[in-house]
């Protein structure tokens, strides 16, 4: 039964035009498809082409040999060819809906066929593939040879064709593959190249031309052009390959194409046939990439890394010989692996390993081995012990041990530069070797634990849990190491247990360790600092009296880099005693506590009394001094300091130099507010006031101002009296005084008094004159009595007036 066939010619319209007529149409061809079929079947000649043709200029031009799907779900093989007239002719076999080319050979294949008509037949004859259905293969230089030719002709362009036939097969709005080729035949065998690697169902529906002068106007997924007519590489609707061009600079990164055009540069295109029968995925690269890695075609990193893991998922798929195969052929020597072919080399092993003897499997075991001590790749974990049991894997031990022992040793001696996984990675490998690593392990662990402090998140790696899972004498050591530094880096321990969950549940005390893991949970319950400093306590089980460094440890993740308050430090002082702080080293942050804490606070002033008890040997003389500023400001308020005040305040600031705001605000503001109060021993105020001393009696200024120096004036008359007695006093005690007391009494006094009902002033001049003489209260009336002089420049005004 033939398939039905239509024949489509070009004829000469009235402006000489060519256009085109059905010649010849199966009446099984309904209208809508000759009608649809019609603009695919025109063809135009290469531009400058003649009218009239020779046969051997006819035979040159190109052959528009194509298969389209129609939009009812058929499609339409045809070629089309010139005609010596100048027009062309068109011959097309038409495939219903559901119906395979005879044979189920691909559309390509029928490109040589006998069938094919360059004009319209006098009687209706069997179509072309039918005819060639009793032939298999390709024909008329589309022979495994011919096309074997081309494909090492094409070789550098192979792959990256075939990624770009993929991207179409698999994405329907992928851009058109575009061939650039002076012969449509070449196009032709590009499409043969292609079809016989593609997965059966894409190969029997690819769509193509070999030729065309309008890519733009073809659907085709394939579309041949002459150099002439080729498109602009940038325009984004297709991927335009140009063979007579320059080579394409690297390598496609597509692993399918990439193997598929080393097995047609090797000339083998039965490997895809082979391949075809294993499982896996369409455009999967491993079956393959196993089938050239069997065959001995060699391969690039990427591509044997898809054999591995092909292989891993499916080591049921091949059977011992081909395994062996397989495994010989990762393992040969090459200059281009990379880590990611070694990660699916293991995952390979890991398979095998229980599945094959230890001679397939040993030699991949050992390539791995050597490539975790010699290469760059710190993540490749070292493979299972017990792929090197048998005594073919034995052997292999063997060797390793003689080649790689002394190599890796030195390594770990000489201290890892590359970070924790390269130290983990060397351990985890002396320990499959067997090599003894006892008298390098404490050194080793050392610089180990002190790396993961510095960079907390190297450790967050499974090989760091592998390792200590497996090596129990590195787990003690490593953790008894981390446990010591800890005190001295309690924050950088904390990061790294919140990134690692390091095994520390065994018989180890680990205090500080325990103090870390507990610590984020307890500062994020409360708020209260002294609080978490108890619960973190009780995580270390055991007391700060009998482990002081705990408190250490404590008090840095509480604190960090903040200082405690003073009353944290009080508290922290009265529960812990001086010596367990002293012993731990925290002694020191209490000292700080003190002097940053603000003026106002009450509790420095106590604490610094405390501390100078509490560490005598410990403070040195400046430190001491800021302490004694503090302690000093805490007698004068208490009430019972020695005489010699201002002497005293003045020559703890020169010992504490520098001394520091905070604990000279404290002594200077509470030697002021002793001087301000009433009944204060007046040869403490004459030695304050001819001081000369500009910071301190800056403080008496600021300490006037303040609120319960105000509330006393405005309540008291006998002080308003006191102040204005002081500060109306000492004319001649220096311009640092002259300008405070003046400021006082115009800025603080005066308000007060010019509030004052007449009572209340008749009570503060009587105060005046108690406390001083007449002379005393005319100085006061004098100083309260609005001012009537009209100053210097009513005065000059004045004059002038009386002298006109």
């Amino acid at each position: 039964m033939s398939l039905p066939q239509l024949h489509y010619t070009s004829v000469a319209s009235g402006d000489a035009v060519p256009a085109g007529r059905f010649t010849a149409v199966d009446p099984a061809i309904a209208g809508p498809v000759r009608a649809e079929a019609a603009p695919l079947l025109a063809y135009d000649a290469p531009e400058g082409t003649p009218d009239r043709l020779t046969d051997t200029r006819l035979r040159s031009l190109p052959v528009a040999f194509a298969f389209a799907a129609l939009s009812d779900g058929s499609h339409l093989l045809s070629r089309t060819v010139a005609t010596a007239t100048g027009g062309f002719h068109a011959h097309a076999v038409h495939l219903p809906p559901g119906v395979a080319i005879p044979g189920r050979v691909l559309p390509v294949a029928a490109w040589g066929a006998v069938g094919w008509l360059s004009a319209t037949p006098d009687r209706t004859l069997p179509d072309p593939l039918t005819t060639m259905a009793g032939a298999h293969g390709p024909s008329q230089g589309l022979t495994r040879e011919g096309l074997g030719d081309f494909a090492v002709a094409r070789s550098p362009w192979i792959a990256a064709v075939l990624s770009d036939l993929r991207r179409v097969c698999e994405d329907p709005s992928a851009p058109r593959v575009v061939l650039v080729e002076r012969q449509s035949a070449d196009v032709a065998r590009w499409i043969a190249l292609a079809t016989a690697v593609l997965p059966r169902e894409h190969a029997e529906r690819l769509t193509f031309t070999t030729y065309t002068r309008e890519p733009g106007r073809r659907a085709h997924q394939v579309v041949g052009v002459l150099p002439e007519d080729a498109p602009d590489i940038s325009d984004p609707r297709f991927r335009v390959h140009t063979a007579s061009g320059p080579r394409p600079s690297g390598t496609a990164p597509d692993a399918w194409a990439g193997t598929a055009a080393r097995i047609w540069r090797n000339r083998s295109p039965e490997l895809f046939r082979e391949a075809a029968e294993l499982p896996g995925e369409p455009f999967a690269a491993g079956p393959l990439a196993v089938t050239a890695l069997g065959a001995g075609i060699a391969l690039g990193s990427a591509e044997r890394a898809a054999a591995a893991d092909w292989a891993a998922e499916r080591p049921y798929a091949l059977d011992e010989k081909r395994t062996m195969q397989l495994t010989g052929a990762l393992t040969a020597p090459a200059d281009d692996r990379t880590a990611a072919e070694c990660a699916a080399a293991l995952r390979l092993l890991t398979a095998l390993d229980g599945r094959c003897p230890a001679a397939v499997t040993a030699p991949l075991a050992a390539l791995l081995v050597t490539e975790a001590v010699r290469g760059d790749d710190v993540d490749l974990e070292p493979p299972a012990r017990s792929v090197f049991e048998e005594p073919a894997g034995e052997r292999a031990l063997a060797a390793l041990v003689e080649e790689l022992g002394d190599e890796l040793l030195a390594e770990l001696a000489a201290g890892v530069p590359r970070s924790v996984a390269r130290t983990v990675q060397l351990l985890r490998i002396a320990r499959l070797l067997g090599v003894d690593r006892a008298e390098l392990l404490p050194a080793v662990v050392g610089r180990l634990a002190g790396a993961l402090l510095d960079d907390p998140e190297a450790g967050a790696c499974r090989a760091l849990l592998d390792l200590l899972d497996e090596q129990f004498d590195v787990r003690t050591a490593l953790l008894g190491e981390l446990d010591r530094l800890t005190p001295d880096r309690p924050a950088d321990a904390e990061r790294l247990l919140a990134r690692v969950a390091l095994p520390f549940t065994g018989t180890q005390a680990l205090p500080h360790l325990r103090m870390c893991a507990e610590a984020p949970g307890a500062k994020a319950r409360g708020a209260d600092r002294v609080a978490v400093l108890h619960t973190v306590l009780r995580a270390a089980g055991m007391s700060p009296f009998a482990e002081p460094l705990v408190l250490r440890t404590a008090v840095g993740l509480v604190w960090g880099e903040d200082t405690p308050t003073a009353g944290e430090a009080r508290t922290l002082l009265g529960e812990t005693t001086s010596d367990a702080h002293r012993a731990a080293g925290t002694w020191s942050n209490l000292v700080d506590a003190a002097l940053a804490a603000p003026s106002r606070d009450e509790d420095a002033t106590e604490l610094a009394h405390d501390l100078l008890r509490g560490f005598p040997q410990e403070l040195g003389a400046p430190v001491r001094a800021r302490l004694m500023l503090l302690d000093f400001a805490r007698e004068l308020r208490s009430g019972a300091p020695e005489p010699g005040w201002t002497d005293r305040v003045r020559t703890l600031r020169a010992r504490a130099e520098p001394a520091g705001p905070l604990p000279l605000e404290h002594a200077f503001g509470a030697l002021a507010e002793r001087l301000l109060a009433p009944g204060r021993p007046g040869e403490e105020l004459y030695a304050f006031v001819h001081s000369g001393d500009e910071d301190l009696i800056a403080a008496y200024g600021t300490a006037a101002r303040r609120e319960a120096v105000l509330s006393l004036l405005g309540a008291d008359p006998a002080y308003v009296a006191d102040c204005f007695t002081v500060w109306n006093a000492h004319p001649h005690a220096g311009a640092g005084w002259t300008r405070t007391r003046t400021a006082l009494l115009e800025e603080v006094l005066r308000p007060v008094v010019r509030g004052l009902s007449p009572e209340g002033l008749a009570a503060v001049e009587q105060a005046v004159e108690t406390q001083g003489n007449s002379r005393t209260l005319d100085a006061f009336r004098a100083w309260n009595r609005p001012s009537r002089s009209l100053g210097r420049l009513g005065r000059r005004i004045a004059g002038r007036v009386r002298r006109g």
